[in-house]
């Protein structure tokens, strides 16, 4: 089971103890402001959000564009952090790819999110062949390594974007089955579904307004640091060439690029920017989805 599958079971793995009080708007804020991790998690993610909105006022030169007069520049006044191997300037790229990288994660994460939570919350309710079925799949899929799994999902589909989105989707959504599978079993054994089914109320009704919504919790927290995976995975497919293609500004294929310039000829630019960029990104992520997951727990928070 993968470090992701292994963190989704551990937010639901154990019930969760009563709540020291309800968490209310003005409570959530005072304790989200008073974590230092999760704000400077923020901050992280909003600078580079920021910078990739503001890119094309940032700088004056365009990220796909090549110049063969300024091949391998180092950084300078012009180029500050220098140019790759086909004279493109490596700022201009590195503050255009979050557009590819953050796009692609958010979508992939919100279809996964769309795709596994439906499944997971059904088959935490029933208790029959196919909620068993359906989570055998689940376990199939996150079997593979995820790495191996989105290149052989990206070679059968076609090497698009579209496709890379979908690939990613489908590799993410058994974490969100399992998680939420978990969480619904736990809250359909609650009095207020006991109450609903008393009352009549028909199973499809019970699902989807009581056990769903009762289900969500862990969601939040998982959803960011899936974000983070999601961008590790495309950097990794592009990186062998599996994902986003040169020219288009993606960090990973930037890695890819810079790396052949720095074993010939010792250029170091074109692929450490964009390599802790990606790094700081995911960062980022990660520590906004484990301060959520402390947050949103009564069992690990301190209020």
């Amino acid at each position: 089971m993968s470090q992701m599958a292994q963190q989704a079971e551990l937010l639901t793995a154990t019930p969760l103890p009563p709540s020291r009080g309800k968490l209310g708007p003005g409570r959530l804020l005072r304790i989200l402001l008073s974590n230092g991790q999760l704000l400077a998690g923020c901050l992280i993610v909003l600078t580079i959000t920021a910078f990739a909105l503001a890119a094309p006022w940032i700088s004056s030169f365009q990220p796909q564009t090549a110049n063969p007069d300024a091949v391998l520049q180092a950084p300078n006044g012009t180029h500050y952090l220098g140019t790759d191997i086909n004279g493109m300037d490596v700022f201009a790229r590195l503050i255009y790819a979050p557009r590819v990288d953050l796009s692609i994660a958010l979508l992939s994460t919100g279809l996964a999110i769309l795709i596994g939570t439906p499944i997971g919350v059904i088959a935490g309710y029933y208790s029959n062949i196919w909620s068993e079925a359906a989570m055998r799949i689940a376990d199939l899929l996150q079997s593979f390594p995820v790495f191996v799994l989105g290149m052989a999902l990206v070679v059968l589909t076609g090497q698009k974007i579209q496709n890379l989105v979908i690939a990613i989707a489908i590799v993410n959504a058994p974490v969100y089955a399992r998680l939420v599978r978990t969480q619904a079993v736990y809250v359909k054994q609650r009095l207020f579904i006991e109450a609903a089914r008393a009352a009549g109320l028909p199973d499809r009704k019970i699902v989807f307004r009581h056990l769903l919504p009762n289900s969500l919790g862990p969601i939040f927290a998982m959803s960011s640091v899936t974000i983070g995976t999601a961008m590790l995975l495309t950097a990794g497919l592009s990186f062998i060439g599996a994902g986003v293609r040169v020219p288009t500004p993606e960090w990973g294929s930037m890695i890819a690029v810079g790396t052949s310039s720095l074993m010939e000829g010792g250029a170091w630019w074109p692929s450490v920017f964009p390599g802790l960029v990606l790094s700081l990104t995911v960062l980022g992520f990660g520590m906004i989805g484990d301060s959520l997951a402390a947050v949103t727990d009564p069992r690990r928070r301190n209020d």
